[in-house]
């Protein structure tokens, strides 16, 4: 079995879910957001339905049809990577085996939320996913949204599972975190960065690259900075990292934990794609936060030189 590595590359996009006004998706602007992050080169792989795509907002049956349009709209171009998560274990069971019998490369599974189960109850949930298929499975570890992390002991015996393959790290409240699995993984076990700010500080720690919902407007950005780290290269590496970093921590503006909101704003800015509001509860971009964002963007645009 290959690795996830090889598999989804460096750079894998979780698409956000373009809305129209009344909230109900929009699949021509989805289809539109597929071909331009390929198009581009932002994408080396592209996950659907995960938590940029606000999966935890939409019906089964709107699940299933992204991942139809997707389906549709990538032909083939990359490999696409199911976002199977759910609070309980029935329904990741079901739409693990959804994602199979519709021919995805990859299932990602977040760690069920709400519930906060023991690790023994992780350990339960997953052994049930890796069970239910034979894709290989990507873990995915966002104690600030679920609650409760994947320790590094859970991990070490899920690994023993041959088709989970990897996990999706969410390194910005836990930096170090990486090297713990590092240390309890075998060599073919990939270990994605979660956080647009963290990767060239999860690559060291046997990182392969990052699960980036950034690179919607700049994955250019985000690939030459990896390029460079592999290529030797620290100080442009670096010099690209501080470059990208106003932006991302523009998606947090006002307190914000959540950065959807304002990136959905900066990926239409980019791509002209009417990507429209995010589900309520949550709050869309202000004018003045997208004012902001778009002048980081604007500045990236003039310094493209440095990536080229």
């Amino acid at each position: 079995m290959k690795t996830l590595a090889q598999i989804m590359g460096w750079v894998s996009v979780p698409l956000v879910t373009p809305f129209y006004e009344n909230e109900d998706v929009n699949h021509e602007a989805l289809a539109q957001l597929v071909d331009f992050v390929i198009t581009r080169g932002f994408a080396d792989s592209i996950i659907v339905t995960g938590t940029t795509g606000e999966f935890y907002s939409l019906s089964d049956e709107e699940r299933i049809e992204i991942w139809k349009t997707v389906q549709r709209a990538a032909a083939g171009r990359v490999p696409l990577v199911a976002g199977v998560g759910a609070a309980s274990t029935r329904s990741a069971l079901r739409f693990t085996a959804l994602a199979e019998q519709m021919g995805f490369d990859v299932a990602m599974c977040v760690l069920p939320f709400y519930s906060k189960p023991t690790q023994e109850g992780v350990l339960r949930h997953f052994q049930a996913v890796a069970a239910a298929t034979s894709l290989p499975v990507l873990i995915y570890n966002i104690p600030l949204f679920t609650g409760i992390n994947m320790e590094p002991e859970t991990l070490e015996k899920l690994a023993k599972f041959p088709n989970i393959r990897g996990i999706k790290e969410e390194a910005g409240i836990q930096p170090t975190q990486a090297t713990a699995f590092a240390l309890r993984m075998p060599e073919d076990f990939s270990i994605y960065c979660g956080d647009d700010t963290m990767v060239l500080q999860v690559l060291p720690q046997r990182g392969v690259g990052v699960v980036s919902g950034g690179s919607q407007a700049i994955g250019d950005w985000m690939k030459s900075m990896i390029a460079a780290y592999y290529k030797g290269a620290p100080e442009k590496a670096s010099a690209v990292y501080f470059k990208m970093a106003p932006f991302f921590a523009s998606l947090n503006q006002n307190g914000r934990i959540n950065p959807i909101p304002i990136l959905r704003g900066a990926i239409a800015k980019v791509s002209g794609i009417h990507i429209g509001e995010p589900r309520r509860p949550q709050v869309p971009a202000t004018a003045a936060e997208m004012d902001v964002t778009s002048t980081i963007l604007d500045g990236l645009a003039r310094d493209r030189a440095l990536i080229e």
